[in-house]
C-alpha cells in the first residue's frame, strides 16, 4: 500500500518567496521589535523553544499569501533550525502547525489594515494575542496608541491597560519613555508580572559599566585611605626618631624612662 504523506505535497520555505520588495514604511517599525527581540535574547539566552520573527513572511495555509507582521514570537518551536539554520520564511506545516501567540504591528502613516484585514486573519490564524502600537504622531480615529487584544471565542477582545500581562508568554507587554540607540521617546517593552519592565541589554551593560566604576571608585578611595594610614604612621615614626635624638642629646636614655 502506497502511504501519502500530505507534507510530501506542500511547498518548503526555500521554495516559498521570502521576500516581496516592499520596503519597511519607516525606521520605528524596524527599531521596536527589534528592542523586543534583542530584550528577549538576552533573557531568555538559555531557552531554545522560542523564535520572535521580523518582517518575515508567515506562511498559515497552502496556496496563500503570507501575512507579513512587523513581529512575532512563537512559543515551543526550535529557536535555530537543525545545524543552526536560519528561517527564510515562517511555515506553519514546517513548524508543527505551531501559530505564532503573539503578533505586532506597528502602524505607519499608509494605512495598513491593522485594525480590520490584518486583525481577521490573525484571529482566523489562532494568534492569541495581537499588539498594534499607533504612534501618537500617526494617531488618527478612535483607536488609541498602544492597544493589545486577546483571542476569546475566536474574536479579539481589548484588554485594558499600558501594560498587559500575558500568562500563556509568561511576559507582560507595554510601553513608557525610554531610551534605545540613544533616541529617548517612549518604547515597547516587555514587563513581569509585577510590571517591571525587563531591562535591554545596552541597559545591562550600562548598569555593569556602573557598577565596575564605583567598584573602582571605591577602591580607589581605600587605596587612598590606606596611603594617608601609611605616611601617618611614617610620620609618627619619624617623630618618635626625633625625640629619643633630642633626648640621648641632652644626656637622657630613652630606653630608660
Amino acid at each position: 500500500m502506497i502511504q501519502y504523506n500530505p507534507l510530501q505535497y506542500l511547498p518548503t520555505a526555500e521554495e516559498l518567496p521570502d521576500s516581496d520588495d516592499t520596503p519597511v514604511d519607516n525606521e520605528l517599525q524596524n527599531l521596536i521589535p527589534n528592542l523586543l527581540r534583542a530584550i528577549l535574547a538576552w533573557l531568555w539566552a538559555e531557552r531554545m523553544d522560542w523564535f520572535l520573527g521580523i518582517n518575515m513572511g508567515v506562511y498559515y495555509s497552502p496556496g496563500v499569501d503570507a501575512i507579513v507582521p512587523d513581529g512575532f514570537l512563537s512559543l515551543g518551536v526550535e529557536r535555530f533550525k537543525a545545524g543552526g539554520k536560519l528561517r527564510l520564511s515562517y511555515v506553519l506545516w514546517q513548524e508543527k502547525d505551531i501559530v505564532p501567540t503573539w503578533v505586532l504591528e506597528v502602524v505607519s502613516k499608509t494605512p495598513g489594515d491593522e485594525y480590520d484585514e490584518k486583525m481577521t486573519k490573525y484571529a482566523k490564524m489562532g494568534v492569541l494575542y495581537y499588539t498594534i502600537y499607533n504612534p501618537d504622531y500617526w494617531k488618527r480615529d478612535k483607536h488609541d496608541p498602544f492597544e493589545v487584544y486577546r483571542l476569546m471565542n475566536g474574536v479579539y477582545v481589548r484588554q485594558k491597560g499600558m501594560k498587559v500581562w500575558m500568562p500563556e508568554i509568561g511576559l507582560g507587554i507595554g510601553c513608557e519613555q525610554g531610551t534605545h540607540e540613544g533616541c529617548t521617546r517612549e518604547w515597547l517593552y516587555w514587563y513581569d508580572q509585577e510590571g517591571n519592565r525587563l531591562p535591554a541589554p545596552a541597559n545591562v551593560i550600562e548598569q555593569e559599566r556602573q557598577r565596575a566604576e564605583q567598584e573602582r571608585q571605591r577602591a580607589e578611595q581605600e587605596r587612598q585611605r590606606a596611603e594617608q594610614e601609611r605616611q601617618r604612621a611614617e610620620q609618627l615614626e619619624r617623630q618618635l626618631f626625633d625625640l629619643r635624638t633630642k633626648l640621648r642629646e641632652q644626656g637622657i636614655d630613652p630606653d630608660f624612662l
